[in-house]
């Protein structure tokens, strides 16, 4: 992988909350305490998996501020600092950038919004003013916008605009974007050694809450293009990212929530309107899990 401020692997955390739905502050340095001892590379507060949208403006904020200072420098964060309206966007990068984040991730517009070139780009455009890098966020399938190889490279000329997190699942798709030579994050997880092999410049992962040791490891393993021991870890690996990448049982967070309470890295049950999974799925996700579960809890 290159040499590039967010390489590696970054995290996309989940948000801790209690039994009432409250996100668990009191919990929150002992959560992010063990992800560091894995050995992950960088945060995502506030992100997907952490139930960004489920969040409210003040409880997003408090999250990343206080995550950075647990974090105090000992990995990268980004923030994401998404929303409906440019105005609010633009206030919560400023907030992270105060709060001391490295960078930030944002959807374009989103919900029905403005879906031309130009218009994203002036929206990417407006927020870079704030000047933290930006991570842009492709998402078609849940915003209803690609970004295109032509748009991205349009989108690298702004100055604070650094890479794409590609969370579309289509492999060929996130290849042609690779080959634009601007950094590409891998987001889907069924993609991962693919990806790292076709030359992403890192991942946002957020099945790596639930076995962030073996994540950490495929990725090192790759850094180091060790091609076989990395295929003999995606061996093991495959079938919890598939399953989680599924979505049954009501999406892919509260399975996230719910194998990671299994590996011994829970932080709590879903947020409404999620609700908590079945024991049916439960059993499927232990079985997919398998020898992972005793590889990630004897720590």
């Amino acid at each position: 992988m290159k040499s590039f401020a967010f390489q590696g692997l970054n995290i996309a955390l989940t948000t801790p909350f209690d039994p009432n739905g409250r996100i668990d502050f009191n919990r929150l340095e002992e959560h992010v305490e063990r992800y560091l001892a894995a050995g992950v590379d960088g945060f995502v507060f506030s992100s997907g998996t952490g139930m960004h949208v489920y969040l409210a403006p003040d409880e997003s904020k408090t999250l990343i501020e206080r995550g950075a200072r647990i974090v105090a420098g000992r990995a990268k964060i980004i923030a994401q600092t998404s929303a409906l309206l440019t105005s609010d966007v633009v206030d919560r990068t400023q907030f992270a950038k105060d709060a001391g984040a490295d960078g930030v991730m944002l959807l374009p517009p989103f919900f029905e919004g403005p879906s031309t070139d130009d218009s994203v780009f002036d929206f990417y455009a407006e927020v870079s003013k704030v000047g933290l890098p930006i991570i842009g966020y492709n998402v078609p399938q849940a915003v209803g916008i690609r970004i295109t190889p032509d748009l991205l490279r349009r989108l690298s000329e702004l100055a604070e605009f650094r890479a794409i997190k590609d969370s579309s699942g289509d492999l060929a798709g996130q290849v042609k974007l690779i080959g634009t030579g601007v950094e590409i994050l891998n987001g889907a997880d069924p993609l991962v050694p693919f990806s790292l092999f076709a030359g992403c410049s890192g991942l946002i992962w957020g099945g790596a809450n639930v076995t962030p040791r073996a994540c950490v490891s495929i990725v090192k393993a790759a850094k180091e293009k060790r091609w076989d021991d990395v295929q003999t870890q995606w061996r093991v690996l495959e079938p919890i990212m598939s399953l989680l990448w599924q979505g049954d049982y009501g999406g892919y967070v509260p399975s996230a929530y719910a194998a990671a309470e299994i590996t011994g890295y829970g932080s709590g049950a879903v947020r409404k309107p999620f609700r908590p999974v079945p024991a049916e799925r439960i059993a499927a996700l232990k079985e997919a899990l398998g020898s992972l579960i005793e590889q990630e809890t004897a720590r």
